[in-house]
Order: C-alpha cells, then structure tokens, then sequence
C-alpha cells in the first residue's frame, strides 16, 4: 500500500499547478474559480504534507524552489495523463482509443487513406492522430503509438516496419525543358529542394549515383507537401519518397529528372513503448497494419 501521505489531493496539485503556469496566487485562483485564500490552503497543506518547502514567499510574491519547479514539472504530467484517460473513457467508454502521432505526408497519404478499413474491422476503436515531426518525450506526452522515419528506433521502444523508402528525383516538365537532359553531375549545379528533417538526402542520393558533392545549391523546407508545390512551381527538382512520386507521375503534375527511384537509409515505421505493447486498442492497430502491409501495393489509395 501507498502511504497517505504520499498522494496529495487532486485540488492541492490543481492548485500547484496553476501557481507553476501562471506565476501568481492571484492568477491561480483565477485559473481554478477559487478564492486567493483557497489556493493559498491549498499550496501550504501539499508543503506541510509532503514535508518539504516547496514554496518562497516574498512580499506578496510567492515563488517556487528549485525543488518545488521540479516537483510541479511531475506533477503537470500526471494530471495530463489523469485528463486524457477521463476522456478516453467519456469518448469511448466500452472500446478503446489510440493517440497517434502521424507523419504529415506519409500519415496523410498512407495511413489515411486506409483507416476507413480498420474503423470497419474494429468499430469499438477510436483513432486520435496528431502531427508531428520531431521526438517524442513518451514519459510526458500522451501518445500510445508513432509513424516514425529513420533507423531502427532506440531502447525501451518496439516497432513495425510497414516500409522501406525509395527516393527520386522529380521537376516540372518546363522546367527539364529548359535545362535539358540531366545526368547526375548537371542535377549538382541545379537548384534542389530540400527536407529539414533528411538533410542528407541529396548528398547519400548522388553517391550511390557516384558523384562527389559539396554544399548543394537550392531552399530547405519542413514536408514534402511544400517541396513538391515547389518543384510543380519550378524553384527547383524536389528529391521524394517514391509513393509520392507514383501519384505526381500519375497526376501529370511532375516528372522524373534522372533515373530509377534509389533506396534510402530509413524505413517507415510504427513505433510504441514496449510498455503501451498489451494494450487492447494499440494491439488491434499493429494486427490491422500487418495485415495492410502483407500486400504488395502500399501506394496510397
């Protein structure tokens, strides 16, 4: 068993809470429809209870200690955990939900596209997806499960390879018209679109073409949507995922400016805590995608 004193109550950890974000007594009473003097019980009885000082007061100020920073820093992540199981179970009370974190262009043009599947084969799941392009603090954020790019993910994480990435390069068709054929030496002198988030991608694409290259010339941008609204604008030849470059060509909307699509040193994935692994919802998920995935076309549809 836990000792009492070990939990304070929700009210008194509202209560340090507000006080961490908003800076003030006053601003948290606010924030918690409470009076000044409510919140003011509230912070001492938590001090006196956990028997450490969390607070400082100064004047009219009361501040937090190091300490005190710290423990509100926990504290504001187990309420944000405690709100999203409350809606969880509000939304979907007798299923189960998975909060995703999707890629912006794969999620949308792979995942999407199918998920009307998995609502038919799994009707009690909720899906939630968010964007998201950088890491995750798993501990803090409120994500059973990821679509992630790139190496094998790190320790503490499980994962599914749904695919492996190939790259080629794509223009408008202006603008191959007016430089010609291309090789890979005349690609290096041209104005290429690059990915924040690969920017290796040019550099790994002309060595396996045997082409040594130093800084490249040309823009950097955050997703592939606006790389490609680039290249069919003509600012430049967008290097992309072959997927999408499958749907340009089909669209007429770009064309490739040299060769056959190359392969890259990722692999798309979905990547969860081995923690999160037993839950019902997120193992329904990976069922579905291993089934998705079995096929061979994994063009969007």
């Amino acid at each position: 068993m836990i000792e009492r004193r070990h939990l304070p109550s929700t009210a008194a950890l509202a209560a340090l809470d507000a006080l961490a974000r908003f800076g003030s007594v006053t601003a948290a009473a606010e924030e918690l429809s409470l009076t000044q003097g409510a919140v003011s019980r509230q912070l001492q009885a938590l001090e006196t209870q956990l028997g450490a000082t969390l607070f400082t007061r100064r004047a009219r100020r009361v501040e937090l200690t190091p300490a005190g920073e710290r423990y509100a820093a926990e504290v504001a992540r187990a309420l944000t955990r405690l709100r999203s199981a409350a809606l969880r179970l509000q939304a979907n009370p007798e299923g189960g939900t998975l909060n995703l974190a999707i890629l912006p262009t794969f999620g949308m043009h792979w995942l999407v596209p199918r998920l009307p599947g998995f609502a038919r084969a799994h009707p009690d799941v909720t899906v939630n997806m968010n964007t998201r392009v950088g890491a995750i603090d798993w501990a803090a954020e409120d994500f059973d499960a990821a679509l992630r790019f790139g190496a094998e993910p790190e320790a503490g994480l499980d994962s599914l390879t749904i695919a492996d990435e190939r790259m080629i390069p794509l223009a408008s068709e202006r603008f191959l018209a007016q430089h010609g054929p291309l090789t890979p030496e005349a690609l290096a002198r041209l104005p290429l679109l690059h990915i924040q988030s690969r920017p290796e991608a040019w550099a790994e694409w002309f060595a396996a073409h045997g082409v040594a290259v130093g800084s490249l010339p040309g823009t950097r941008h955050d997703q592939f949507t606006t790389i490609l609204q680039a290249a069919r604008h003509g600012l430049g030849v967008a290097l992309v995922p072959e997927y999408l470059a499958r749907e340009e060509r089909a669209e007429g909307r770009l064309s490739v400016a040299y060769g056959a699509p190359c392969p890259s040193r990722g692999a798309y994935r979905l990547v969860w805590p081995e923690a999160h692994g037993a839950a019902p919802a997120l193992r329904a998920f990976r069922g579905w995608l291993e089934d998705e995935i079995s096929g061979e076309d994994l063009l969007p549809r």
